[in-house]
């Protein structure tokens, strides 16, 4: 593999871009606006969605998707909710056979599939994965040190995936169990929001870690009735991505939660974003999937209920304390 093509402008796919080419790859970078591709092949920066951060010199963007033709391996970064569109348009330039690496996190709202039942359905052809982990996208851009997990149901092609983008400072772990490592990226970011909501509403530490903890328990219930693997999930792409995220405001998802704790509307505190929060759309698909799946999820559901404006935060926080006692295993 010496050719990567990345899909999606944006903070993370800009990061990862830097990443390909720091492993030795050439890489180019797709961007729907045409003023992120000229920024940087010019200015070797994303001001848009990574303002400040100096990419290398050999990273190329181009607003063409038609230039991602020649790669050996695809990253999917456009968000989870355009993931579909944007494969469509992308289908009649991938080869078949060619490795392309989810890693976008969350669940398509309408249909309540995975990011991989979306590839399978675009690019039947292509060899499918999924990247995932505890990673902010300015870190990883600037070369600090990051591990990830990167799932292929072949083992083999995991393995090779994870030796043609590690650097020195950029870790990826191979595992076989695909579900688990994009459940584990989607439903963290709802349980992010409900982790911003605590610190906005000054609930204390203690409220936190138990927030924390009893989210990953109700994540692992549906990931594993996904088909996901329980160990999976319990390594970077789910409670490492889980930990990361709702601990810093840097995580658009906790920033989201901070805003609605501290009395801001949900409409209040994403106007004016460029930057998608994933667990806003998620939130109501991973409701709807635990319904269906039978899976308890009352965290996921409290967050999905006060952004539908059907309760509000200090019912929704009543709610969850006022639940039965139960056994904790």
């Amino acid at each position: 593999m010496s050719r990567a093509g990345v899909i999606g402008g944006g903070a993370w796919g800009t990061a990862l871009t830097q990443v390909a080419v720091r492993a030795g790859l050439e890489a180019k970078l797709w961007a729907r606006e045409p003023e992120v591709a000229d920024g940087v092949n010019k200015a070797h920066e994303n001001h848009l969605f990574l303002p400040g951060v100096k990419l290398d010199p050999k990273v190329s963007a181009t607003a063409d998707l038609a230039d991602l033709a020649g790669a050996d391996l695809v990253l999917a970064v456009a968000p989870a909710q355009h993931l579909r569109s944007i494969l469509e348009q992308f289908a009649q330039h991938c080869r078949p056979g060619v490795p392309v690496v989810l890693c976008a996190k969350g669940i398509e709202r309408d249909s309540l599939k995975l990011m991989t039942e979306v590839l399978a359905e675009t690019l039947p052809a292509a060899a499918p994965a999924v990247l995932s982990g505890p990673s902010f996208a300015a870190e990883v851009a600037r070369g600090l040190p990051t591990a990830i997990t990167l799932a292929a149901a072949d083992a083999e092609l995991a393995r090779r995936l994870s030796a043609a983008i590690a650097t020195p400072t950029f870790r990826p772990y191979a595992s076989s169990d695909m579900i688990g490592a994009e459940a584990g990226g989607a439903i963290k970011n709802v349980l992010a929001i409900a982790c911003g909501i605590v610190e906005g509403k000054g609930l204390g530490r203690s409220a936190h870690a138990a927030l924390v903890t009893r989210g990953f328990a109700e994540l692992s219930r549906l990931a594993v009735a996904l088909g996901g693997r329980a160990e999976t999930v319990a390594g970077l792409c789910g409670l490492g991505d889980l930990v990361l995220t709702c601990s810093s405001a840097q995580s658009r998802n906790m920033s989201l939660g901070l805003a609605l704790g501290r009395g801001q509307t949900a409409a209040e505190a994403l106007a004016g974003k460029l930057s998608v929060a994933e667990g806003v759309e998620s939130a109501p698909a991973v409701r709807a999937l635990s319904r269906r799946l039978g899976v308890e999820t009352p965290i996921s559901d409290a967050v999905a209920a006060i952004l539908a404006g059907e309760t509000a935060v200090d019912a929704a926080i009543s709610a969850l304390l006022a639940r039965p006692l139960k056994s904790e295993a």
